[in-house]
C-alpha cells in the first residue's frame, strides 16, 4: 500500500482533516533512507515549504504514531527518530562511535513471541530489539585507542 494514500484514508476515516503540510511531512519523511529525527524531518520539509514549522512536524508525527503509520525509535540518543511503519519486522543496530543505523533481521524475535505465546499465553503486539556497538568502520579506531591506554 501507498504509505501516503494510507495516511489520506486513515485521517479522513478518523475524522481528520489531510492538510498540504501532513503531506510535505509525510513525504519527507518516506523519501528519507535511513531514520529521522524531528529536526532533520524539520529540515526536509521546509525544502518543500519553508513556512512548515517544527512545532508542526512534532504534531504530526505524534497523529501519525497514533494512527499506527510511524514508529518511534530511541536509539541510544536523547531523542527519537522515526520511520514509517513496514509489514515485515526489523531490528536496529546503533554504532556508539559515529551513530550509524543499521537494519537487520532475525528469526530469533518471532521466536521467542512464539514462546511467550505458548507458555506463558500472552498475546504480543510489539517488539523492539536495540542492539548497539562499534559497526564495522569504527571498531578498528576504537580497537586502537582501547591497545593505546
Amino acid at each position: 500500500m501507498d504509505t501516503a494514500t494510507g495516511l489520506e484514508e486513515a485521517y479522513r476515516a478518523t475524522g481528520r482533516r489531510v492538510t498540504r503540510q501532513r503531506r510535505i511531512v509525510l513525504r519527507a519523511l518516506e523519501e528519507s533512507d535511513g531514520h529521522l529525527d524531528a529536526e532533520a524531518l524539520h529540515d526536509r520539509a521546509r525544502v518543500h515549504d519553508p513556512d512548515v514549522s517544527l512545532a508542526t512536524v512534532y504534531r504530526t508525527l505524534a497523529v501519525l504514531k497514533e494512527m499506527g503509520l510511524v514508529e518511534e525509535h530511541r536509539l541510544g540518543e536523547e531523542h527519537s527518530h522515526y520511520e514509517p511503519v513496514r509489514d515485515e519486522p526489523h531490528y536496529h543496530f546503533t554504532c556508539r562511535h559515529c551513530g550509524r543505523v543499521i537494519e537487520f533481521e532475525t528469526p530469533l524475535v518471532e521466536r521467542i513471541r512464539k514462546e511467550l505465546s505458548d507458555k506463558k499465553g500472552v498475546s504480543v503486539l510489539a517488539a523492539h530489539l536495540h542492539v548497539s556497538g562499534y559497526c564495522s568502520d569504527c571498531r578498528g579506531a576504537e580497537e586502537a585507542v582501547d591497545d593505546e591506554a
